[in-house]
């Protein structure tokens, strides 16, 4: 959490944020509040400092001064890279259960993304790669046993020279879910220090199911 003297500067660079878009629109507080259909005395703390638009309240400020939600939340989000990291890392919950991986960043994600900066993006990006490899890793493990149990032609690994002692249409594949895990291990470690140290998290390959 941020100190409270922070804590109350960003409540007052959000109130000085409002009252500039407002003047700059040439609307009164009595307008804004008529515009955004929201009581005159919520305008009023919120140019005051002593409250904080959210949610359906945000959106309609944002809608009434003609600005996007997200220029706003900007100006309410506070920073806090301890969460972004323990964000990355809630990714590491796939290895108790690949689903983990997906559902426990999915809930922070949801929890913080309108109260953290950046959480919205990394999270985001996280959920895009996690949900992307579920469906590489173990889509393509689903299809090895699937032609295993209906004795489909494995032309790729008699194709391959054969090692003493090593089966390729099975530990071959065992070595692959192996390199599949630590490769996720190793981006959900390094995306944990990028975050740490105030960088742009890098999460591919990812399918863009979140946007």
């Amino acid at each position: 959490m941020l100190p409270i003297n922070t804590a109350a500067m960003k409540h007052n660079d959000l109130a000085k944020k409002v009252k500039e878009l407002r003047t700059k629109k040439g609307y009164s507080q009595e307008e804004l509040a008529e515009q955004a259909q929201l009581n005159l005395r919520t305008i009023q703390r919120i140019e005051a400092g002593k409250t904080e638009p959210r949610g359906d309240t945000l959106k309609r400020l944002a809608l009434a001064l003609d600005v996007a939600a997200d220029e706003l939340i900007n100006w309410t989000e506070q920073e806090d890279n301890s969460f972004l990291v323990l964000l990355n890392l809630s990714g590491l919950t796939f290895i108790a259960f690949p689903l983990f991986g997906i559902f426990i960043p999915l809930a922070l994600w949801i929890m913080r993304r309108e109260k953290v900066r950046h959480v919205r993006e990394v999270g985001r990006k996280l959920i895009n790669f996690q949900i992307t490899m579920c469906i590489l890793g173990y889509g393509s493990l689903m299809a090895f046993f699937i032609m295993k149990i209906t004795h489909t032609s494995f032309t790729i690994f008699e194709m391959l020279p054969s090692i003493p002692g090593f089966n390729l249409s099975g530990e071959f594949v065992l070595v692959l879910f192996i390199i599949f895990y630590a490769f996720n291990i190793l981006v959900f470690i390094f995306n944990s220090i990028r975050s740490y140290h105030g960088k742009q998290v890098i999460y591919q390959p990812a399918i863009p199911f979140l946007r």
